[in-house]
């Protein structure tokens, strides 16, 4: 037995935004087809998924069973759609990246250089963003893939994978600022003093649970490159990635020593399950995705 794609696409549209009409819109589909398509599917399954008898419908006990089950097949159908692209002739005349100033990799600097030698006709473009803002540019097809510090989770459309390379991240402030004169910094430290933070969407840059959220107030800023000027300001202590304060710091930030510090990060590409890529896109996944056994 074979099911519809578009039920399975709504059955998990509806789990993600918690209704069917936030999965008509998401979709640009009405309500009554996102309702006529779970049902078809019920029908199909000979299972009821979603508890209808409440205001938002919520998920049966079959419904939570096969809910991971839904996701599989929906990864399947992108991965033969990707493979269909490989092999399809043409050449997207543009590709945009959206990037993150957290991730800096000599391994992703040199598949540029061969997608340059491979693709000499390509207009590349790179965006900067970070986490919730950067799924936002893959969501609308603004950019055709990305690169950010791996999130909790994504929406049903966004597809991601784990790279090898990870992002350093460490605490940071400038030379003045009064935590520079202390050998070793607890937490209980920095929460005297201001934090500086992104104010993105969802920042889940780095594991920072454990840190204070500052008694005194934070300040933020959009992208780590402006949370690092305003640490070598001395306006306050940042997490910043390591490699970003090494190559454009100029000596003008110190890493404090800090118990469970320096820490890394996980890296994800994303990428549209709604949108087909290029040749050139497909054989820029394909390499960031080499090593990790598939996707």
């Amino acid at each position: 037995m074979s099911y519809s794609p578009e039920a399975l696409e709504a059955f998990a549209q509806t789990i993600a935004l918690g209704s069917f009409s936030a999965a008509a819109r998401r979709l640009g589909k009405s309500q009554s087809t996102i309702s006529e398509a779970i049902s078809r599917l019920e029908i199909d399954l000979g299972l009821e998924l979603f508890d209808r008898s409440t205001r938002h419908p919520a998920l049966t006990e079959a419904g939570r069973a096969l809910e991971g089950r839904i996701e599989d097949v929906l990864a399947a159908s992108d991965t033969l759609r990707r493979a269909a692209g490989r092999l399809a002739e043409g050449m997207e005349p543009r590709l945009t990246l959206v990037l993150s100033d957290a991730n800096q990799f000599a391994e992703f600097q040199a598949r540029m250089t061969e997608l340059d030698q491979r693709f000499p006709e390509l207009e590349l473009e790179c965006v900067f963003a970070e986490h919730g803002d950067a799924i936002n540019l893959i969501q609308s097809g603004r950019a055709s893939l990305g690169l950010l510090s791996a999130q909790a989770s994504y929406p049903p459309e966004v597809g991601y994978a784990t790279i090898v390379e990870r992002a350093d991240f460490g605490i940071f402030v400038s030379h003045n600022h009064p935590l520079a004169a202390e050998e070793a910094v607890d937490y209980h430290h920095l929460a005297q003093h201001r934090a500086l933070r992104l104010n993105t969407i969802v920042d889940e840059s780095v594991p920072t649970d454990d840190l204070p959220s500052g008694a005194r107030r934070s300040w933020s800023a959009p992208n780590y490159l402006l949370l690092m000027d305003m640490a070598i300001f001395g306006f306050g202590w940042s997490a910043l990635p390591r490699w970003l304060v090494s190559t454009c710091g100029q000596g003008r930030l110190k890493e404090l020593k800090v118990p469970g510090w320096p820490r890394s990060s996980a890296v994800d590409v994303i990428w549209s399950r709604q949108k087909s890529l290029g040749p050139a896109g497909t054989w820029l996944l394909d390499t960031l995705l080499e090593g990790r056994g598939g996707y």
